[in-house]
C-alpha cells in the first residue's frame, strides 16, 4: 500500500445492510487513486441496446443488492478485504444517446484510474461500453486477452449500417488492435443465429468459441482448463453479460437466450479462471425493469465479488502483473 489508509465494506454487525447510501459492498463512495487496489465504477449507458432498454439503471440494481454480499468466499478460502482496498468510485458521466462521446468519456475516466495500477470492475449498462473500458486498457497495458462469457458472439461488423451497438464491440476491438485473439476466447455462445456464418465470423477474427452446448458436455472443468490454456500467461479482461446465465435464473435482461447456465455453474466457470492475470472486468446487461425479486441484480452482484475474491487471490500470492 502506498499510504495508511485502507478502504473497506461497512461492518454488517455494528450497521444494518439498509441503512447509508447504497455502495457496492458498502464500500466508500471516494474518487481517489491512493491505497486502492480496485475499484467499482458504474457506466449506466443504455442507447446502443437493439431490443429492450434500461440496462442504465443495472449499476444502482447490482449495488441496492450487493449490500447483502459478506467479505469471505467461502470457495476460494480467501476473506478479500484481509489483502485489498477498494471504493465504489461512483459512476462515469454518460452521454445518453451518444456513444461515440461517452466512450471518450469512458477512456478519459478510466485513464487515472488505470495509470495508478487499480484494477476496474465497472458494472453496467449495455454491452457496447467494453469498447470504450478496452480502448483506456490498451494505452495503458497494450493489446489484452479476451475472456468474454455471453449468449451472444457480439463481433457483427454493423447493427443498421452502424457500427458502433452493443452487438458490435468486439468486432471493433479486433480492428483497432485492442485484444490478442489468438489469445482470447468466447463462451456460452447459443441461441438462434441469421446464419452459421456468425460464429465462422468471430474464428476469422482469431477467437476461440465454446457453444454453451459444448459446455454442457465437456463440463466445468474441462472448459474451465480450456479458457486458462487459451490465455497463457497474457494479461487479460474479464467481460460478462448477464444473459450467459439461463433466463431462469438471471430475467432480468435485455436479449434472453435459453439453454444457458444456472447460478451455480455460472459461478463454478467463473472461479475456474483463477488463474488468470486479469487487469480489468465488466458486468453487463442487466436489466432491473425485468428483474422480479432482484434475483439477476443479486447474481451480478455475486459475480462481482468473485472478481474481486480472484484478485485479492491474486495480491496473496505477491502477484507483480499490474507492475507491467
Amino acid at each position: 500500500m502506498k499510504g495508511n489508509k485502507k478502504y473497506y465494506p461497512a461492518d454488517s454487525l455494528k450497521s444494518p445492510r439498509f441503512c447509508d447510501v447504497r455502495t457496492f459492498m458498502r464500500l466508500p463512495n471516494v474518487k481517489t487513486t491512493e491505497d486502492v487496489d480496485f475499484a467499482v465504477i458504474g457506466i449506466p449507458f443504455d442507447t446502443a441496446c437493439s431490443f429492450r432498454t434500461g440496462s442504465r439503471f443495472g449499476p444502482a440494481a447490482i449495488r441496492d443488492m450487493s449490500v447483502t454480499i459478506r467479505p469471505y468466499n467461502i470457495n476460494l478460502g480467501i476473506n478479500a478485504f484481509d489483502y485489498l482496498s477498494g471504493v465504489d468510485y461512483g459512476d462515469i458521466p454518460v452521454i445518453p444517446g451518444y456513444i461515440e462521446d461517452t466512450y471518450e468519456q469512458i477512456e478519459n475516466e478510466l485513464k487515472p484510474i488505470l495509470d495508478a495500477g487499480i484494477i476496474s470492475i465497472c458494472l453496467g449498462g449495455d454491452h457496447s461500453i467494453t469498447l470504450g473500458e478496452l480502448r483506456a486498457i490498451a494505452k495503458k497495458y497494450g493489446p489484452v486477452a479476451l475472456v468474454h462469457f455471453d449468449s451472444h458472439l457480439d463481433t457483427i461488423d454493423s447493427y443498421f449500417g452502424k457500427k458502433y451497438n452493443h452487438g458490435t464491440p468486439f468486432k471493433r476491438a479486433w480492428e483497432e488492435g485492442l485484444i490478442d485473439t489468438s489469445h482470447s476466447i468466447q463462451v456460452g455462445i447459443r441461441g438462434n443465429l441469421y446464419s452459421p456464418d456468425d460464429i465462422n465470423d468471430s474464428v476469422d477474427l482469431g477467437f476461440k468459441v465454446i457453444t454453451a452446448n459444448e459446455v454442457h458436455k465437456l463440463g466445468i472443468e474441462e472448459v474451465g482448463r480450456q479458457i486458462r490454456e487459451r490465455v497463457g500467461d497474457k494479461l487479460a479482461f474479464f467481460t460478462f453479460d448477464i444473459d450467459f446465465v439461463d433466463p431462469a435464473y438471471a430475467p432480468g435482461t435485455g436479449t434472453i437466450e435459453v439453454g444457458g447456465f444456472t447460478s451455480y455453474e455460472t459461478l463454478a466457470l467463473i472461479r475456474e479462471t483463477k488463474g488468470i492475470q486479469f487487469i480489468g472486468f465488466d458486468i453487463v446487461e442487466v436489466l432491473p425493469a425485468f428483474d422480479p425479486n432482484q434475483i439477476t441484480a443479486f447474481l451480478a452482484a455475486n459475480v462481482a465479488f468473485e472478481f474481486i475474491s480472484m484478485i485479492a487471490l491474486h495480491k496473496s500470492k505477491n502477484a507483480s502483473y499490474l507492475k507491467r
